[in-house]
């Protein structure tokens, strides 16, 4: 049994290793050490600052910064004051967060320094705002983080929580519309902690996880939930820093790293990554969008470790719906561009237009139904309508098929498929037949308008520093791996692939330029 077995809610996750390792290092934050016992008591000193300003259970309270360890004190503190904390995303324009912020009613919001500025010229529109704390410590009005914090009474409030109160609020990423607040509950994470699947080994309390993933993402949260509630050491980056990840991996004695594709393709493409020893890493799972083959079987050389992928939505908790574990990377399993088999107490099904479940091989809708899946989205009664089947089957969005032995192959999301002469051709298979030309650093797909077929592929492509390479041969390397009618019909050039901060490619922003002037994004 790991020790998140053994917890009761999530404000148990300190409580616990205070208890019984007050004095193992809990966080590690550019050397600053926080131990167990600090973290609970400042926890608690942080849960009735918040009760002292009047916050309720199950109001949200804001937190806008780059990774810090201090993050964790407020998020255990929200736990033991039954809020929910709301990470906001730092990339967002000022328009963006004041929306982000308005509408999950924050009142109470703690800011890191690089945004004291943002955030003072959009105060007066968010007018329920009562308190803005500075984490940082040097703003002329607010007050500083740690003064605030240590004013408060360290002793915890031990207030009862419930398997439905809402912890944490993630806002979906934004690529089609207006972000939307996701209702993440305690039993969402009680049953992330108890739902192991056997053959993949979890945290225990001598890993030490890089932490680099934004906070306000759940790839970044799950990795500090998990590791604190293993009784895990935590190092954490402030933001994804490929040279940095390398030089803390042998410093620090990492074992286990949850990281992007995008980010593993940067990590290994640094000249130091050739000499940097690996050998305490043990694992390192990857998920967040589509890996390319080529990349994958350079970094599995590269870092001699397990590595293991993980296939969830912010609506899942970012929790594994399906995983493939590191025996089925082996190449000789023919697995590598699956997703894996269904996490324990996962129900999947892959459906057509009409709900009808799908034979293997067929390309249909992923379907999901989890002790995982979130309660809803924030204030949006017709989305939660819509997001979910007559037999509570979560619509991933997805598009996907199974093969016979079960393993799930994702296609891409069902909104950005391209039909070209009424044939449905998915990106992320398009860009896994380029990824492995050796001049190809990063490609993204896209459907552009063609008078003829409706929709044409267009490969956008980022080339490796000093790469020169013509839009045929390209071409001609994809044809010899997918079918004809799948292959780009136009190549572009780009410096760089515009991607999210989880890694998923911004399709939207690189459609934009060729659909101008038309009524819709489809022809």
């Amino acid at each position: 049994m790991t020790h998140a077995h053994r917890l009761d809610c999530v404000a148990d996750i300190s409580r616990l290793h205070a208890r019984e390792r007050p004095d193992a290092v809990a966080l590690d934050f550019k050397d600053r050490l926080t131990t167990y016992a600090e973290l609970d008591e400042r926890a608690s000193r942080v849960a009735n600052g918040l009760l002292a300003l009047n916050q309720h259970p199950g109001a949200r309270i804001g937190y806008l910064g780059k990774n810090l360890d201090r993050f964790w004190e407020v998020v255990l503190g929200t736990f033991k004051s039954r809020t929910a904390i709301v990470g906001l995303n730092w990339r967002l324009a000022a328009p963006e967060l004041a929306f982000v912020i308005g509408d999950a009613d924050c009142e109470i919001l703690f800011v890191g320094a690089e945004f004291y500025g943002v955030i003072d010229q959009i105060l007066t529109d968010l007018p329920r705002l009562k308190q803005v704390v500075a984490m940082d410590g040097g703003h002329s009005v607010w007050p500083d983080y740690e003064a605030w914090r240590d004013a408060q009474s360290p002793v915890d409030p031990m207030l009862p929580s419930v398997d439905d109160d809402d912890i944490l609020q993630v806002y979906t990423s934004g690529t089609t519309g207006l972000p939307k607040g996701v209702r993440l509950n305690n039993a969402n994470y009680l049953s992330l902690f108890r739902n192991h699947a056997t053959d993949v080994e979890p945290y225990g309390d001598r890993d030490v996880i890089l932490i680099a993933m934004p906070f306000f993402h759940v790839a970044g949260i799950n990795m500090g939930m998990g590791t604190l509630a293993n009784g895990s050491c935590g190092v954490i980056l402030p933001e994804v820093d490929p040279k940095e990840i390398l030089r803390l991996i042998p410093a620090k004695g990492i074992t286990q790293a949850t990281l992007v594709p995008a980010v593993i393709l940067a990590v290994t493409q640094q000249p130091e990554a050739r000499d940097t020893d690996f050998s305490t890493l043990k694992r390192i799972t990857y998920g967040g969008s589509p890996i390319p083959e080529a990349v994958l079987r350079d970094a599995t050389t590269l870092m001699g470790c397990g590595f293991m992928q993980a296939y969830g939505l912010t609506e899942t908790t970012g929790g594994p719906i399906t995983y493939l574990p590191p025996a089925d990377h082996d190449p000789a399993r023919g697995k590598l561009r699956s997703c894996g088999r269904a996490a324990p107490g996962r129900e999947i099904k892959v459906v057509d237009a009409e709900g009808r479940t799908l034979p293997p091989g067929q390309v249909g809708e992923i379907l999901m139904r989890a002790p995982c899946v979130m309660k809803g989205y924030w204030k949006r009664e017709e989305g939660n309508a819509e997001a979910f089947d007559a037999d509570g089957f979560f619509r991933s969005g997805d598009a996907g098929y199974f093969d016979d032995e079960g393993y799930l192959y994702i296609h891409d999301r069902m909104k950005e498929m391209i039909v070209s002469g009424g044939e449905n051709i998915y990106p992320a298979e398009v860009e896994n037949a380029l990824a492995g030309h050796p001049a190809v650093q990063d490609v993204a797909v896209i459907g552009v308008p063609d008078d003829r077929w409706g929709e044409a592929v267009k490969a956008v492509v980022a080339l490796k520093a000093g790469a020169v390479v013509e839009p045929a041969e390209l071409i001609a390397y994809a044809r010899e791996r997918i079918a004809g009618y799948k292959l780009p019909k136009s190549v572009d050039f780009v410096a760089a692939i515009p991607r999210n901060p989880s890694g998923k490619i911004l399709r939207r922003d690189l459609r934009q330029p060729y659909w101008e002037g038309r009524d819709r994004q489809v022809n």
